[in-house]
């Protein structure tokens, strides 16, 4: 292969020769001239250059008639991967079938994903994740159909055929509550009890999901509605939509009031329920009595069943009683800062404050020690009722299955954090009702394809779209060619890739 080089004449000069080498070994040598600066040494150079090119083909791209050389135009850039992926997960999941095709719609959903802001600046992140943004009017003027409530229930059909629910299925509930910066209730934004312990007016909102936190549905109450008068009717509707004969509701105890259970009880719904537990229960009791001195074992269960009467309006019950160690260390330290701030308040060191321990007696303060040892007496017990015969593959029910699908609350309670950080369902932006509601779906929605990501990749949903979003896809105009370049991906985000388009 011929090559250039310089060598030095014995007048001081350089020389500029082209050297042909052959695979044998053997070489023949062009002297091309000798030059005595540097002007005429490149000048040789390129003599020598264009020696070895004579008779190449050249690609012709057009660029000389393009004008000027210089950097060449990037025409298009695009976040392929990350907008790819979620393109996939929403039409897996049937959410593009169940928005009628509406393209709009996807794209919202998608902003939501990538940047959570308002209605108007997403339009800012779908253009710079490289695609085609809609206007802001025809934005609004979507929106009402969004708020409707077929609307709702076509999403929530989706994603329950994805969830592919049985008889009997489980199915987790809870509940939260969003606030708004403005001092008027106006009906459906009125102040309450707030999870965020804020005085704004609020809405409620309620999550049911799956066993694993899927979501299924996200309806939304008054601000001033109590928690526990939601769930019913969440309930009742999801069969009534689905036209299943039963599901198994888990919620904790905070949302089952006297009421709710009655309700439950009448519905004829099988449910797993934590529960309070204000007494000593009496098998514990006689554990303590048959071992005195001793500590229940870590992970023991008390069972307790509990038949129904001849007039009770229910089903046969049983209750699990859980010892726990580390939840009894934890309640125990909390009982300890409890009193000594009790202590010091009875001996004029603090002010009262809202103390359980603090006993009033007129102006008589004292520390409550029966309330004490009843506390800790009861320091690692949770209560978990169920009135399931069989588990939904038909197995009789242990407390190992009542006790670990208790334990799912965790998804779901995964599902409202995602909700209000990842994808920021506080609805700041929006004042109508028909506003917020098309807000909600779209969050709906959206956190409908980040699980079904997550639960793909194994990745978060934010380091999943942190990642993705850093390799796109570029075209670069060449002349009259385009040429698409990429950045490379690498092994882990690659795989990830891999599982949400080739799920095994």
């Amino acid at each position: 292969m011929p090559y250039v080089r310089t060598v030095k004449t014995k007048s001081g000069a350089t020389a500029v020769q082209v050297v042909w080498s052959s695979q044998r070994g053997s070489r023949s040598i062009e002297h091309i001239g000798s030059a005595h600066d540097e002007a005429e040494l490149e000048a040789l150079k390129a003599a020598a250059r264009q020696k070895i090119a004579a008779g190449q083909l050249e690609l012709d791209l057009g660029l000389q008639a393009a004008g000027p050389s210089g950097p060449l135009p990037v025409t298009s850039s695009r976040m392929g991967h990350l907008l790819d992926a979620l393109d996939r997960g929403y039409r897996v999941l049937g959410l593009d079938e169940a928005a009628g095709g509406d393209e709009v719609f996807r794209l919202l959903v998608a902003a939501r994903v990538i940047e959570p802001v308002s209605k108007l600046d997403s339009l800012r992140v779908l253009e710079e994740a490289g695609t085609a943004a809609p206007s802001y009017a025809t934005v609004k003027r979507r929106l009402p159909a969004y708020a409707k409530e077929e609307w709702r229930q076509r999403l929530s059909e989706a994603c329950a055929a994805h969830a592919r629910l049985g008889p009997a299925s489980l199915v987790l509930y809870d509940v939260s509550t969003l606030y708004f910066e403005t001092g008027q209730g106006d009906g459906f934004r009125e102040p309450g009890y707030s999870k965020e312990r804020r005085l704004e007016p609020q809405i409620t909102i309620g999550l049911l999901t799956g066993q694993a936190g899927f979501p299924l549905m996200l309806p939304a109450f008054e601000g001033d509605k109590g928690e526990t008068k939601t769930m019913l009717p969440v309930i009742r509707e999801f069969m009534a939509a689905h036209q299943l004969p039963d599901v198994t509701v888990v919620a904790d105890a905070g949302m089952i009031s006297d009421a709710n259970m009655k309700a439950i009880e009448a519905e004829g719904l099988s449910f797993i329920l934590g529960m309070k537990v204000p007494d000593v229960p009496y098998l514990i009791a006689q554990w303590r009595r048959e071992h005195p001195g001793e500590e229940i074992p870590d992970g023991h269960v008390f069972t307790q069943p509990w038949p129904a009467g001849p007039k009770d309006n229910r089903r046969d019950q049983v209750i699990y009683y859980q010892y726990r160690a580390d939840r009894a260390r934890r309640a125990l330290h909390g009982i300890d800062e409890q009193v000594k701030k009790a202590q010091k308040a009875v001996n004029g060191l603090a002010p009262v404050k809202r103390n359980r321990f603090i006993q009033l007696e007129g102006a008589v303060k004292s520390v409550n020690r029966e309330l004490e040892a009843k506390a800790r007496a009861l320091a690692g017990i949770k209560g978990h009722k169920t009135n399931l015969a069989a588990t939904p593959d038909g197995e009789p029910v242990t407390a190992d299955f009542v006790i670990s699908s208790y334990h799912e609350l965790r998804n779901i309670e995964k599902s409202f954090r995602m909700s209000k950080s990842d994808l920021q369902a506080r609805p700041i932006y929006h004042r109508k009702r028909d506003s917020i509601d098309a807000h909600l779906n779209i969050v709906f929605a959206a956190l409908a394809v980040s699980r079904w990501i997550e639960a793909r990749t194994g990745w978060s949903i934010r380091k999943f779209v942190k990642t993705a979003r850093r390799y796109r896809e570029i075209k670069i105009q060449a002349g009259q060619h385009v040429i698409t370049a990429a950045d490379p991906v690498p092994d882990d985000l690659r795989q990830a890739l891999d599982a949400i388009n080739h799920p095994r």
